[in-house]
């Protein structure tokens, strides 16, 4: 299992700016996100995360599941097909029940369309992926713009990404968003 732990901030599109001032040469990736659930919203209702992105044209699957300590499981599986990825998933060491989800029936219901700079950044003890995420949140046939900055740990302690991110927030006047992607998406 990956565990993912990141932090993620509200932003405007300038601050954006200034980050890529900062910081120099990102990675472009140009993302198409689409949440999956059941019929009667279990996945949500476990906090789970099922999607498929597209990310430069690229095919990847993914399950979430929230982890005691805050953090959470992560599982990715390149593969156009979520049947398939499910099952490839689960050997990856998902919780099996995403196998029963996927068979009995989901959904796309929500999604995001934007673009990524990723940058990582080797930090004393540790390295973070820097991201700025800006496009549009999708739902309900409505579109929410949106632009934002995660700090995603890569290796190290959570007080690696904390410490760096913090910094962040001060220096750029960041607020913290405590909602996904998904989540606000989902409110459309």
């Amino acid at each position: 299992m990956g565990r993912e732990f990141e932090l993620k901030y509200q932003a405007e599109p300038e601050t954006l700016a200034l980050l890529r001032s900062k910081f120099g040469e990102f990675t472009r990736i140009s993302m198409e996100t689409t949440y999956y659930d059941t019929a009667d919203l279990a996945l949500r209702q476990r906090k789970w995360t099922l999607r498929q992105r597209l990310e430069n044209g690229r095919a990847v699957c993914t399950v979430k599941t929230p982890l005691p300590d805050g953090s959470r499981g992560e599982w990715e599986v390149e593969n156009t097909d979520l049947t398939a990825g499910a099952k490839q998933l689960y050997a990856l060491g998902a919780p099996e029940e995403i196998l029963d989800y996927v068979n009995q029936g989901v959904a796309p219901f929500c999604g995001a369309k934007f673009t990524r700079l990723a940058k990582t950044i080797a930090l004393p003890g540790g390295t973070v992926e820097l991201a700025l995420d800006e496009g549009v949140l999708l739902g309900g046939g409505r579109e929410l713009p949106f632009a934002e900055v995660e700090v995603e740990l890569k290796s190290g302690e959570d007080s690696v990404a904390s410490a760096f991110a913090e910094a962040l927030a001060a220096e750029f006047d960041l607020k913290e968003q405590p909602k996904s992607k998904l989540a606000r998406a989902m409110v459309l």
